[in-house]
């Protein structure tokens, strides 16, 4: 796919604290970075011959939302009109957990409706993320 029909957006609980909203968007980053590595540029140099390491190549805009609206979209993703988009979340459960496995085995125990999201992030083709969350105001 074109890089111009792609679009990459992370939607945030604009209600949590700072903190969290710097922690949920660290951790959507490291897995829309792990999941889909062509995201991230090549390493560069600058004049002075120091080494930079690459960081993203295609802009994510980030959006606000609440609890109410990200539970709604995470809702529409598991549809099968947005099936071939990639989808990161993050929820209390993850959030509550000290160690991955615990994370693992609670996620295991609860029903998906019993995940509140503190974030999500969307990654594929422009049209439907657009569809998804055009509508949406950026995270400020």
């Amino acid at each position: 796919m074109d890089k111009q029909e792609i679009k990459c957006v992370m939607v945030i609980d604009s209600e949590l604290p700072l903190g969290v909203i710097a922690n949920t968007s660290a951790i959507l980053g490291v897995t829309l970075g792990k999941q889909i590595p062509s995201l991230v540029g090549d390493d560069v140099i600058d004049a002075s011959h120091k080494l930079h390491l690459g960081i993203t190549n295609l802009p994510i805009s980030m959006l606000k939302g609440d609890k109410d609206k990200l539970k709604d979209l995470r809702n529409r993703l598991y549809s099968m009109a947005f099936a071939d988009l990639l989808v990161v979340d993050f929820s209390d459960v993850a959030q509550h957990c000290h160690v991955y496995t615990e994370y693992a085995a609670l996620s295991a125990s609860l029903p998906e409706h019993d995940h509140n999201y503190l974030g999500i992030a969307i990654y594929g083709d422009k049209k439907k993320v657009n569809k998804l969350t055009g509508a949406m105001p950026l995270l400020r």
